[in-house]
């Protein structure tokens, strides 16, 4: 019942900060794919990129029944390279890039997960690019989303990082790391698709405060 009344007050907070045509455009970016898994479970081995995609649609679907126009950069677990030669991080890169500008985001969410040779490390981070205040203030609506969910073991703050994704566009732009794969507590929660559907959620959440 808590998670639709909150739903709701997204809805109207949308409806009342929408742009001139009645619509916002999110364009939410699945981390890696293809031959590119990023990192993977410790205990699972499960992909960062299966893992993205998931959490990735789950967002797309909570953006899209609060009547915004939400874009994948992927829909399936391949990659945007084209053929897997040389070069192809790069090319991955400036697809999803194109697929931003073409679509006139007015925001982007890139959706990762983490991993650190401290196994104890847990918890969703958020970073913004440096020169962008708007891409901080989203941050900081994502963190402290993420910090409220039941499952937060810490309360982070939002981070500055250099990353390709967060210059794609002048619009604010956020990178999460949902967690730590390198943790066998936080890994054991991003594999269940009750726990994706969270996080997306509370990703969600945060990004309508930053509207509203």
């Amino acid at each position: 019942m808590v998670g639709g009344a909150i739903f709701g007050i997204c809805v109207s907070a949308v409806a009342a900060s929408s742009t001139h045509d009645g619509q916002r455009t999110v364009v939410i970016d699945a981390g890696h794919g293809g031959i590119d898994a990023g990192v993977l479970g410790i205990s699972t081995k499960a992909k960062e990129s299966e893992i993205n995609l998931y959490i990735a649609k789950y967002l797309r679907g909570y953006f899209a029944d609060a009547g915004f126009n939400a874009v994948l950069t992927r829909t399936t677990q391949g990659g945007l390279y084209g053929t897997s030669t040389k070069g192809f991080k790069m090319r991955d890169m400036k697809k999803r890039k194109q697929i931003i500008k073409e679509n006139n985001a007015d925001m982007v969410i890139s959706i990762h997960q983490n991993y650190c040779p401290i196994p104890n490390r847990r918890g969703g981070q958020v970073f913004y690019d440096e020169g962008s205040e708007n891409g901080k203030a989203l941050a900081q609506c994502v963190q402290n989303s993420l910090n409220e969910m039941k499952e937060s073991v810490k309360q982070n703050t939002p981070l500055v990082g250099d990353y390709y994704m967060l210059k794609c566009t002048p619009n604010p732009s956020v990178l999460v790391e949902c967690g730590f794969l390198s943790n066998a507590l936080d890994e054991a929660l991003l594999v269940t698709a009750e726990y994706q559907k969270a996080i997306a959620f509370a990703i969600f959440k945060g990004a309508v405060a930053f509207y509203s």
